[in-house]
């Protein structure tokens, strides 16, 4: 505080000294007045050497004195308008004093060049490109003292001067910037006095240019010393505040710095920063002309700021900028890829508030471009939406991305179609998730691009576009369950149902078979001559084939989406003569047409897992040909796989889906009770005896005793086709034939995997013997319970090959 008033007392004793002679002749003795040795002035030295060596003095008052001395000598000359005489006079204090060693000449200079200021009065104006560079030269003095008057020389002249000093502003405020964060106390607050002058000079004038001030400002923005940034938030508060001058149309040049103000370790920095940052921010929401580039460049670098104010500043103004009213948001089209990344970082953020601002933000976002009219690329907005899917693992990061996707496959479904192909692959990584909301939102996106027409087909039919989209995605769907078995175990069941609701379920049933088939038709691109490489390949494929299908037919006897479905199949082996009235009193009008139809397609597929294929056939009541698959389970190696899945079917015998079989039990007179009930023995004979083997058995004996109860006669089972299969509305016999067709195939398979796996074995092991093709391995080991229930194929009594699957996906 006694330093402040040191500062302050001195700057204004120096500008309130009196002019008159009065004061002149108050000087000491051994000063020799201007009037005395006014004879003694010639051109040659202008200042009296009694004036120059009091002017290098080291006590303070005699450079006082010396000063009086030459502002009365620049009156005179002034008077005399002896311009050249002030001109030497000036570059003297500036040459001989200024820049000496001697700290006290540079003093003297300083206080002399003030006081020539004072004595020009207003014509020192016309002398400020000789005064001026001195002063602010001695502005980087190593001496305090002398910086402290090099800022009480400015002051003085910049009062005297008024407006004209702000031609030379730039420079000034750079000997100011300089002088503010000086470590001296006295120099601090004489930086203050002259910063207060310079403002109130800025604000009353009108020839202040802030182009010209807007290099110097963005030079010392980056700066982050405390005392800089505080003098800077005052000049653009200031200038702000000026009627005449529109910082908004330079916002972009300083927006950064403020921002970066906001994590300033000083409270008072922060506090005046964020209350700039709000008042420029109200002003750029009436403005009706913002550049939007440049500042959305420098909002979306703040919203990754490791600060957590500068991000939620950043996400606000963004959030502001969406509901410009004079742009309607559709400014921001350009820049939409760029705010959305900015939005996405911060949906992740720990911070709640950051967090909450963020998901309004990109709500509003969202919403404006899907109501928006204008044009803008979709590739640069995919990208950054890709780019969400694969780096972050936030689960509202995940779902707002997929929401973004979803939203512009609606919107513009028809210039996505160029895109779907690079985003799919990220889609179906995106199913692997752990969260099941963002799988589920996932799968309503692949939905909407099933249903989307792929544009490049040119010539081709709307149904045929619509096909390929769909097939497209139901492939890359399956390709991925074959490459992730893990995947197809956890989230097939969910994938698959969900995909029915929101797609038809006989639709997607009938295109996952095709697909399927195909897949098994075209074992793939592989040609290798490694004929064991061969093999193994196409015994993977076989077993994927068969876990799909099992997957595939155990969705379909027990969820409930797929009702409809059920009752599609139902009607597929209908009587010819009760078909019309079956129609039309049990399910909806047309559903008896596709019965045929579909179920035609599911068991081409269903063939490879043979209980699939049978409980296929007792959903659609085509017991017949149930009886004739049962028949044909004699010729199939019995593993302890295939023995869980009739387990399993025993199981869902008991439960509602199979209702209408368990009351077709008692219509002992009907044609199809005697096919049925040979089905259901048949299957009892596969099981071991076990709690599934007297659940089937009980209800087995029932109906037995229904017929002894009823008085009625044991029907004769015939062994061979039964005659119903011909009064069916589909050919039987084709469809036995595709079943032993891919029966042979997992038999060749099962084969030339046998013939691999003994020629890997013979070199290594010596306790193997061979008789002609059998062939006995002593690490082989069967429960004793399967084998004595398991059935050989004649052709092969001994099974290397059979050692079963816990997961009953092996069919041998």
């Amino acid at each position: 505080s006694q330093s402040g008033s040191m500062a302050s007392s001195s700057v204004t004793n120096s500008v309130s000294r009196p002019q008159t002679a009065h004061a002149i002749q108050s000087t000491p003795s051994n000063v020799t007045s201007f009037s005395q040795q006014q004879h003694s002035i010639s051109t040659e030295s202008p200042l009296p050497p009694m004036v120059q060596r009091l002017l290098g003095d080291r006590s303070n008052e005699k450079r006082k004195n010396a000063a009086l001395e030459i502002e009365a000598l620049i009156k005179s000359l002034q008077e005399a308008n002896n311009t050249d005489m002030i001109t030497s006079v000036i570059a003297i204090l500036s040459k001989d004093f200024c820049t000496s060693m001697n700290s006290n000449y540079r003093k003297g200079g300083l206080i002399g060049l003030a006081a020539t200021g004072i004595g020009l009065m207003q014509n020192c104006v016309l002398y400020l490109d000789t005064l001026l560079p001195p002063v602010l030269h001695c502005t980087d003095d190593p001496e305090a003292r002398v910086r402290y008057y090099a800022c009480e020389s400015l002051f003085n002249i910049a009062k005297v001067s008024r407006h004209a000093i702000l031609e030379h502003f730039n420079a000034i405020f750079e000997g100011l910037t300089k002088l503010y964060a000086d470590v001296d106390m006295d120099v601090k607050n004489g930086a203050n006095l002259l910063d207060r002058l310079i403002k109130d000079i800025v604000t009353e004038g009108e020839a202040f240019h802030v182009e010209q001030f807007l290099p110097l400002l963005q030079n010392y923005i980056r700066r982050s010393n405390p005392y800089i940034r505080q003098l800077l938030v005052g000049w653009i508060t200031l200038l702000d505040s000026i009627p005449d001058i529109s910082m908004i149309d330079y916002l972009p040049d300083f927006l950064d710095g403020l921002f970066n103000m906001l994590s300033d370790s000083n409270r008072e920095i922060r506090q005046a920063a964020d209350s700039a940052l709000s008042d420029f921010l109200r002003e750029v929401s009436v403005s009706t002309v913002v550049e939007f580039g440049p500042i959305v460049a420098i909002l979306v670098s703040q919203c990754h700021s490791k600060e957590r104010l500068n991000r939620l500043t950043a996400i606000t103004w963004l959030a502001e900028l969406i509901h410009h009213p004079y742009s309607g948001g559709d400014a921001l089209l350009p820049f939409h890829a760029q705010v959305l990344g900015a939005i996405m970082y911060c949906i992740s953020d720990l911070e709640v508030e950051i967090r909450l601002v963020a998901e309004k933000t990109n709500n509003d976002l969202l919403a404006l471009v899907r109501d928006t009219t204008g044009s803008f690329q979709l590739g640069t907005l995919l990208e950054t939406l890709s780019n969400e899917l694969l780096s972050k693992e936030d689960v509202r990061t995940k779902m707002a991305a997929l929401r973004w996707i979803n939203m512009l496959m609606e919107k513009r479904t028809n210039d996505m179609a160029e895109h779907v192909e690079k985003l799919l692959p990220i889609l179906l990584r995106t199913l692997s998730d752990p969260n099941d909301d963002v799988v589920l939102l996932n799968l309503q996106v692949l939905s909407r691009i099933s249903l989307a027409h792929r544009e490049e087909m040119e010539g081709a039919k709307e149904s045929e576009k619509e096909e390929a989209q769909f097939q497209l995605v139901l492939h890359a769907i399956l390709n991925l369950f074959a490459a992730d078995r893990n995947l197809l175990e956890i989230r097939g069941s969910l994938i698959i149902r969900k995909l029915c609701v929101l797609l038809n379920a006989k639709s997607v049933y009938i295109r996952m078979a095709d697909a399927l088939c195909h897949y098994q038709v075209n074992p793939g691109e592989i040609s290798l001559d490694d004929d064991a490489y061969t093999a193994e390949v196409e015994a993977d494929r076989l077993e994927f084939i068969s876990t799909m299908v099992q997957t595939l037919n155990l969705i379909l006897l027990t969820a409930s989406e797929l009702s409809d479905l059920r009752s599609i199949l139902a009607t597929a082996f209908v009587r010819k003569e009760h078909s019309s009235q079956f129609s039309t009193s049990r399910v909806r009008q047309g559903i008896a047409k596709d019965g045929p139809k579909v179920f035609s397609k599911l068991f081409r597929c269903w063939c490879h897992n043979p209980i699939s294929t049978f409980s296929l056939c007792l959903i659609a009541q085509a017991y017949e040909l149930g009886y004739e698959l049962i028949q044909r389970f004699s010729e199939i190696d019995v593993t302890v796989g295939l023995l869980m899945q009739v387990d399993t079917l025993v199981q869902l015998l008991e439960s509602p889906i199979f209702v209408h079989m368990r009351l077709q039990l008692l219509n002992v007179d009907s044609q199809h009770h005697a096919p049925l009930l040979k089905s259901l023995y048949g299957l009892l004979m596969l099981i071991p005896q076990s709690d599934a083997f007297r659940s089937l058995n009980d209800r087995l004996t029932t109906v037995c005793n229904l017929r002894e109860n009823l008085g009625m006669s044991q029907p004769v089972l015939t062994d061979g086709q039964s005659p119903l299969i011909s009064k069916t509305l589909l050919n039987a016999g084709s469809l036995l034939k595709r079943f032993d067709f891919v029966m042979g195939q997992y038999q060749t398979a099962k084969e030339e995997a046998d013939k691999v796996e003994l020629l890997d074995y013979l070199p290594t092991k010596t306790n193997m013997t061979m008789n002609g093709d059998k062939t006995t391995k002593e690490t082989l080991h069967i429960d004793n319970q399967v084998a004595q229930q398991s059935r050989h194929s004649p052709s092969s009594p001994h099974n290397p090959f059979g050692k079963g699957s816990e997961s009953g996906n092996e069919i041998n």
